[in-house]
């Protein structure tokens, strides 16, 4: 191994330095806030648990993407976090067990064996929040709400919300009665956004002329407020659910814009992501010049069945990383310059300290001045007592 070699991180693992280090933990905490303004309590989930509970009820999803070792100590399979609304979900309905809704957000490193274009790098820092026991409209429209009030905290402007339901596959799979096989095919042709190819499986898969003219209709479901109408003719004789479904869509669209009457909405009744995982509504935030979303989330219900309590459950996630670089540039100088050494110096810097000051003190024979270190102020003695004065000059700075 090379001098260079020592250097090498793995592909998708990053260092945090300064100012970006500081700049995720000043949002860190400023969302942390926000929640706490909100009603939610903060849990801290453990970096590893054991592989049957980690995974219970994603689907292969998370399971690739979940780094696995064994454990030491009892020779069960480990596996290392990859998304932590699942441990989440465990701590509501295991450890907490608490009556009635329940909200809990959290700020904590994640680790993915892999990197895609819809999560970005393989540690990002993982904040979010959850929101446990209503499965009303309501619920569903206060995390989007929360959502939309995170990105506005992180500086986040001209924002793209993108919404679906999950629940109109679902209800169009059940009413054609398709097999789990002709089901995984109908999903990766609407997966493809391939209008041939989800011609051909439909062709292929549903016998009922009606539902095969709903299936080929939903690849094209895709846009402004103006799908919902379109979607409303084409389901028209559709089961119930998916009625329900566009109504649930339109009034949680209404809600956000009479709060976020700048946010542009869309909509796209075919994504699927997350199929597995969500049982209801489903959203993404975009903002321009970024190729990923800055939050995901929707409903995830029934998620603690596993642990002996299904709980209707919605809420979504961001990565701490990608939001703080919203705000690009370095930080304004503000700290103060202190000597090495002086009478009554050590009182001094005590003091302005305990008053939230940021005090950086030279060390004998340094040569960097107060401008390499941020600073902008220098620390005197006037008249018996210490000052903090402002920089002005280049000389000043030195």
């Amino acid at each position: 191994m090379t001098i260079a070699d020592r250097w090498l991180l793995p592909d998708g693992m990053d260092e945090v330095l300064p100012p970006q280090a500081s700049r995720m933990e000043e949002l860190r905490r400023a969302l942390l806030d926000l929640y706490h303004c909100w009603g939610y309590d903060q849990v801290m989930p453990p970096p590893v648990e054991f592989l049957d509970s980690l995974l219970t009820g994603t689907g292969t999803d998370l399971d690739l993407q979940t780094f696995k070792l064994t454990d030491q100590m009892t020779g069960r399979m480990m596996g290392v976090s990859a998304d932590v609304t699942p441990q989440v979900a465990r701590m509501d309905a295991h450890s907490l067990r608490r009556q009635g809704p329940v909200r809990l957000c959290y700020c904590t490193n994640v680790l993915r064996a892999k990197a895609d274009q819809f999560q970005g790098g393989r540690s990002p820092v993982q904040v979010g929040v959850e929101l446990f026991g209503h499965a009303g409209l309501e619920a569903d429209l206060e995390i989007l709400r929360l959502a939309l009030a995170s990105l506005e905290t992180a500086g986040a402007a001209e924002i793209h919300l993108a919404l679906g339901h999950i629940g109109i596959y679902r209800s169009l799979v059940e009413a054609a009665g398709l097999d789990t096989e002709q089901e995984r095919a109908l999903f990766d042709a609407l997966a493809l956004k391939s209008p041939g190819e989800l011609a051909a499986r439909v062709e292929e898969s549903v016998r009922d002329p009606g539902l095969a003219a709903m299936f080929l209709a939903l690849g094209d479901l895709h846009g402004g407020l103006e799908v919902l109408e379109a979607a409303r003719e084409a389901f028209e004789e559709a089961p119930q659910p998916v009625g329900a479904a566009l109504e649930q869509l339109r009034a949680l669209v209404d809600g956000v814009i009479a709060e976020y009457p700048g946010v542009e909405p869309y909509f796209d009744l075919a994504e699927l992501r997350g199929y597995q995982y969500h049982t209801g509504m489903m959203f993404a935030a975009y903002v321009p010049h970024y190729g990923q979303a800055l939050a995901k989330g929707g409903r995830y219900d029934d998620t603690g069945r596993a642990f002996g309590r299904a709980r209707p459950a919605t809420g979504f996630s961001m990565d701490l990383k990608l939001l703080a670089t919203l705000s690009p540039g370095e930080p304004e100088p503000d700290g103060i310059w202190a000597p090495a050494e002086g009478e009554g110096l050590a009182e001094a810097l005590q003091a302005l300290r305990q008053r939230g000051e940021r005090v950086v003190q030279a060390l004998p024979g340094q040569r960097t001045g107060p401008a390499e270190h941020r600073c902008d102020r220098r620390l005197e003695r006037i008249d018996g007592r210490w000052e903090p004065r402002f920089l002005e000059t280049p000389q000043d700075r030195a």
